[in-house]
């Protein structure tokens, strides 16, 4: 067994589910906080845990302690925080009036600026740590969470921190530090501006980059993004094999040098789709203020124009309000043909 330190997932849905069933699976007390459809799934199906490797793990109904309210936050040490960057605010309201003063809130939710409100909501009454989740984990009904992308989970070194890593020691959620979290968070917001891409595609992951006109549009997103932090001296880090500045190229690349040689790279299987797809399939209010729309604030702030992921924030807004998926030729005429 991994020890008793207590553990709490607030917002427990695709990626909490299974960052919290890895660490449950490794022996800590997890308890699961989130919407009650996926605690009527877990409460008859139990948690079923799957990766691209082909590894799998299994928790019965019964040892499953999923929750539908915040009161079991006064039970924790650590609270990994899961819920979508709009509701932010909300979690800090709750964790300030349940939890414990000093535990550790570890923020494993996209986007750059969901610290600071847990800093501000919280104040100074609990150890606040950036987190990042490097990978896609995809709901796959019936209890089953399925990571479908290589990475393991980033996080600053705090006190409560450092006894998680050491508690849940190499499991399928295991912790790598980083002493550059802020750096790794503009990395993955990099990255993750194809969420929208893949939303709008209406494809798996590994569909939607096979063609290059969705690529075009992620690479052009990255482009701009770039040269945006370069203007406001923020340097993104590296997430994964390849840096920012290189990512462009690569994905516009022509479809038989991408699909054959880097896309392989990159262990991306054909359950995998973005968090956004999720979203929008499940009619939810989606990221995108928190992705692509950071770009368009900073250039706000900068008093620049950010006209391509400006377009693809009001696509997915257009998408949230019932629009089709875009094919291939039609998104990039859409975004990069204005």
């Amino acid at each position: 067994m991994a020890g008793g330190l207590k553990v709490a997932i607030l917002g427990a849905g695709s990626v909490g589910c299974f960052i919290g069933g890895a660490w449950a699976t490794a022996g800590l007390p997890v308890t699961f906080i989130g919407r009650r459809k996926i605690a009527s799934d877990v409460d008859e199906h139990g948690l079923t845990l799957s990766d691209y490797s082909g590894w799998q793990a299994h928790l019965a109904p019964g040892d499953v302690d999923y929750r539908c309210g915040p009161e079991a936050l006064d039970e924790a040490e650590v609270i990994a925080l899961t819920v979508k960057s709009g509701d932010t605010a909300a979690a800090a309201d709750d964790i300030a009036k349940y939890g414990t003063a000093g535990a550790t809130v570890i923020s494993f939710q996209n986007g750059v600026s969901n610290v600071d409100v847990l800093e501000q909501g919280l104040g100074g009454r609990f150890e606040v740590a950036r987190g990042m989740v490097p990978y896609n984990v995809a709901y796959l009904g019936n209890g089953r969470f399925h990571k479908g992308v290589a990475g393991d989970l980033f996080v600053e070194q705090r006190a409560g921190v450092r006894a998680l890593s050491d508690a849940i020691a190499a499991s399928a959620a295991a912790l790598r530090f980083s002493d550059d979290m802020l750096g790794l968070a503009w990395g993955k917001l990099l990255i993750n501006l194809n969420n929208a891409v893949n939303a709008l595609s209406g494809r798996p992951l590994i569909e939607e980059l096979k063609r290059r006109d969705y690529r075009r549009v992620f690479a052009a997103s990255i482009t701009e993004g770039l040269e945006l932090l370069k203007r406001a001296e923020i340097e993104p880090a590296t997430v994964g094999p390849i840096s920012p500045t290189m990512l462009p190229r690569i994905i516009n690349s022509p479809d038989w040098l991408f699909n054959r040689f880097f896309l392989k790279q990159w262990k991306i299987d054909a359950k995998a789709r973005s968090s956004m797809a999720d979203d929008l399939a499940a009619g939810r209010k989606t990221e995108i203020d928190y992705l692509n729309g950071e770009l368009v604030t900073l250039a706000e702030r900068l008093q620049r124009v950010a006209p391509v992921n400006r377009a693809l924030v009001e696509l997915v807004r257009q998408a949230e309000a019932g629009a089709e998926p875009l094919p291939p030729r039609a998104l990039r005429k859409a975004v990069l043909d204005r």
